[in-house]
C-alpha cells in the first residue's frame, strides 16, 4: 500500500540477501578472471615437453654446475694434498652404505606415487610420498648422529681439507633433501587437492618433483665412494 513503511527486520534481510548475492557474483568473476598457467599438462610445441619439466630441466643444469664445482675442488685438493687422511671416513662406511640403501628406495617409492597417480589412485600417490618423507627422514636422523660423532672427535671442517669438504658438500646435499621433504609434504598434503581439479597436471607435478629427487640421489651416489670409500 502507498505509504506504507519496511521495517527494520525487513530491510535488513533485504540488505543481507544483496550482499550474498554480490559476493556470489564477485566470487564467480575471480574465478572466470583467474589466469591460466599454460602447457601445464599439453607439451609446449616448440621445446615438446610440459613448462614444469623444461623448467625443472633447467634448474637441474645450474645444480650439475654447482655440485660439479664441488666435485673439481675436491679432486684439486686431493690429488695437490701431501696427505689426505681419510680414516675417520672410512669409520662411517656403514652409516653412508644405510643412508646409500635408503635413498635409492625413496626413488622408487617416488616412481610409485607417479605411478599410482597416473592410474587416477590419489590416496596410493600419497602413501608413497609419505613413504619417500620418511626416508628422507631416516636418511637426515643418521647424518645427524654421523655429525654428531665427528663433532665430537674434534673432525670440524677446520680440522683438516678432509673435512673441511666432506661439511661442505654433504652439508649443501643434506639442504636438497630437506628442500625436497618439504615439497613432498606439499604435495601429499594441501598441493594433492589439485588432484580433484586437474589429475594430469598433479601428475605433471609428481614427475617435476620425481626429477629433482632422482638427481639429488645421483648425487649421493657419487658422495659415497668419492668421501668413504676411495
Amino acid at each position: 500500500m502507498p505509504g506504507r513503511r519496511r521495517t527494520p527486520t525487513a530491510t535488513r534481510s533485504t540488505t543481507s540477501s544483496r550482499q550474498r548475492v554480490r559476493r556470489r557474483d564477485v566470487s564467480a568473476t575471480a574465478e572466470t578472471l583467474e589466469p591460466e598457467i599454460p602447457y601445464t599438462v599439453e607439451p609446449h610445441p616448440v621445446t615438446g615437453v610440459y613448462n614444469g619439466k623444461l623448467g625443472m630441466w633447467t634448474f637441474l643444469a645450474s645444480e650439475v654446475m654447482l655440485f660439479g664445482g664441488l666435485f673439481s675442488a675436491y679432486v684439486l685438493l686431493r690429488v695437490g694434498a701431501a696427505e689426505w687422511d681419510v680414516t675417520p671416513l672410512h669409520a662411517s662406511v656403514l652409516f653412508a652404505a644405510v643412508n646409500t640403501a635408503v635413498l635409492i628406495f625413496s626413488s622408487v617409492a617416488v616412481v610409485m606415487a607417479w605411478a599410482h597417480s597416473k592410474m587416477g589412485e590419489k590416496g596410493k600417490a600419497r602413501m608413497w610420498l609419505l613413504v619417500t618423507i620418511a626416508c628422507a627422514s631416516v636418511f637426515m636422523v643418521i647424518k645427524f648422529f654421523e655429525y654428531g660423532h665427528h663433532i665430537g672427535a674434534g673432525e670440524v671442517p677446520s680440522h683438516s681439507n678432509v673435512f673441511g669438504i666432506y661439511f661442505t658438500v654433504t652439508g649443501l646435499h643434506g639442504l636438497h633433501v630437506l628442500g625436497g621433504m618439504l615439497v613432498a609434504a606439499y604435495l601429499a598434503g594441501p598441493g594433492a587437492k589439485l588432484f580433484d581439479r586437474n589429475p594430469a597436471w598433479y601428475t605433471n607435478r609428481l614427475e617435476t618433483f620425481g626429477l629433482y629427487w632422482h638427481f639429488v640421489d645421483l648425487v649421493w651416489i657419487f658422495l659415497f665412494p668419492s668421501l668413504y670409500l676411495l
